[in-house]
C-alpha cells in the first residue's frame, strides 16, 4: 500500500475540487444552448404573430429565467468548490 504525505492528500484534494468545479461549470452549457433555441423560436413566432408580441416574450423571458436557474446553481457550486477546500 502506498502512503502519501499530508503534503499529497491536500493537493489530491484539491486537485478534485478544481476538476469538479470545472465539470460543474460544464452544466451552464445546456442552459445556454437551451435559452439560445427558445430566443430563436420566440423571433420566430413574433414574425409570424406580431400582434402577439407581448405574450410571447413574456413568456419567452419566464421560462429563461427558470432555465438559467442551473446555470447560476452549477456557478455557485463551483464557486463553493473552488474558495472553500
Amino acid at each position: 500500500m502506498v502512503e502519501f504525505s499530508p503534503a499529497v492528500i491536500d493537493t489530491i484534494i484539491r486537485a478534485a475540487a478544481l476538476l469538479g468545479a470545472g465539470f460543474a461549470m460544464i452544466a451552464g452549457i445546456g442552459p445556454g444552448i437551451g435559452q439560445g433555441y427558445a430566443a430563436g423560436k420566440a423571433v420566430e413566432s413574433v414574425a409570424r404573430d406580431p400582434e402577439a408580441r407581448g405574450n410571447i416574450i413574456t413568456t419567452m423571458l419566464l421560462g429563461q429565467a427558470v432555465a438559467e436557474s442551473t446555470g447560476i446553481y452549477s456557478l455557485v457550486i463551483a464557486i463553493v468548490l473552488i474558495f472553500t477546500i
